[in-house]
């Protein structure tokens, strides 16, 4: 070590990649596993040490730690239910190097029920005091809407004990599962049961089956918009500013619309002269630019649809929908990265297996 790096501390280069992460993490892994093993210190010494690295790769990292067996300790990953993460929390886990004494995973794993027992905000969840019952809807056929009893539900506490509720099916189905499987849900007491109850133990083989049949019914189905339709919509909003659309409208008649359940909305805010709220040509130009960026690595037959965008009030969104949830945030944190000093781009991804966020340009 040179006489300046004893004076102002070893210079550590950014964290640009994964590998970069577990470079840095393999210099220090001993310290670490000690720390962990002792118990001692491991906000400090670890979990805040780790946290700014994870920060340079991607923000959206959540981490939990302990000892897995007497001999290693585990490092888990965590979007903390934030679909979009899921990805590079994946890639993170995948590029990571064999280094013993240490087991490093993606996403909190499934467990026994036997072994789930969570207290939160002095609420007791375990096996013995919640039941399930599923909601079937002849309209949308392929959605998994469940309702959770839980034996000591207060409505006064109606948002803990629903947190409570899936912090429970995080650590029992796994969060893989718990964030992409359950389509809608609500958690009530016993006063307001309307069906048969059925074990919470028998709720991960009620999924697991729910999802086969999925896959198989829409196993490779997919849909070119080569030919579709268009149409162009027009209001305003009560400050008066117009507002326009273009959708898809061939694509919004699709009796397939469950095979492709993940929504994307891909927000742009932009700086116009029109005091309409509407781009002017050079905008225009860039967001169209942009839309087409964003199609040319999402390609309609591969699963990847884009039903159409809505512009107003200086911004544009435009609306995917998508086969799956991993390519399309990968895509677009590479879209927003190349368009950041320029334009602050933003989306969400959130299931909706029958497309209703749409639902305002059918009826018109």
């Amino acid at each position: 070590m040179s006489f300046l790096d004893k004076i102002l501390g070893k210079k550590e280069f950014p964290i640009e990649s994964y590998n970069d992460f577990w470079n840095w993490f393999l210099k220090h892994e001993k310290e670490f596993f000690k720390i962990v093993q002792e118990g001692n210190n491991i906000h400090k010494g670890f979990l805040d040490k780790i946290a700014p690295k994870l920060d340079e790769i991607h923000d959206g990292f959540y981490f939990l730690t302990g000892m897995f067996d007497k001999q290693t300790a585990e490092l888990i990953l965590t979007p903390d239910g934030a679909i979009k993460n899921i990805y590079v929390i994946e890639e993170l886990v995948n590029a990571a190097p064999k280094i013993e004494g240490w087991k490093f995973t993606a996403l909190k794993p499934a467990s026994d029920i036997k072994d789930v027992g969570i207290t939160y905000e002095n609420f007791d969840f375990n096996k013995e005091n919640l039941k399930f019952y599923p909601n079937l809807h002849n309209i949308y056929p392929d959605e998994i809407d469940l309702t959770i009893v839980y034996d000591h539900f207060e409505d006064d506490k109606k948002s803990v004990v629903t947190n409570g509720v899936y912090i429970f099916l995080d650590n029992y189905l796994g969060e893989l599962h718990s964030v992409t499987l359950i389509d809608n849900l609500q958690v009530i007491g016993y006063e307001n049961v309307t069906q048969e109850l059925i074990p919470i133990e028998k709720l991960k083989d009620y999924l697991i089956w729910r999802e086969k049949e999925f896959i198989e019914k829409y196993e490779g189905v997919r849909h070119a918009t080569e030919s579709d339709a268009y149409a162009n919509f027009e209001g305003k909003r009560e400050s008066g500013n117009l507002v326009l659309a273009l959708i898809n409208t061939t694509i919004l008649g699709w009796d397939k619309k469950a095979s492709h359940p993940w929504i994307i909305i891909i927000g742009i805010p932009f700086d116009s002269n029109h005091i309409s709220g509407l781009p002017d040509d050079e905008t225009h130009t860039l967001l169209n630019d942009i839309e087409d960026e964003i199609m040319f690595n999402l390609p309609d037959l591969e699963g990847y649809l884009n039903i159409g965008r809505e512009t107003s009030d200086n911004k544009r969104e435009i609306f995917f929908a998508c086969k799956e949830f991993r390519k399309p945030p990968k895509v677009l944190d590479i879209i927003i990265k190349k368009y950041s000093q320029t334009l602050e781009i933003s989306y969400e991804i959130y299931k909706d297996k029958y497309w209703q966020s749409f639902r305002h340009f059918e009826q018109n």
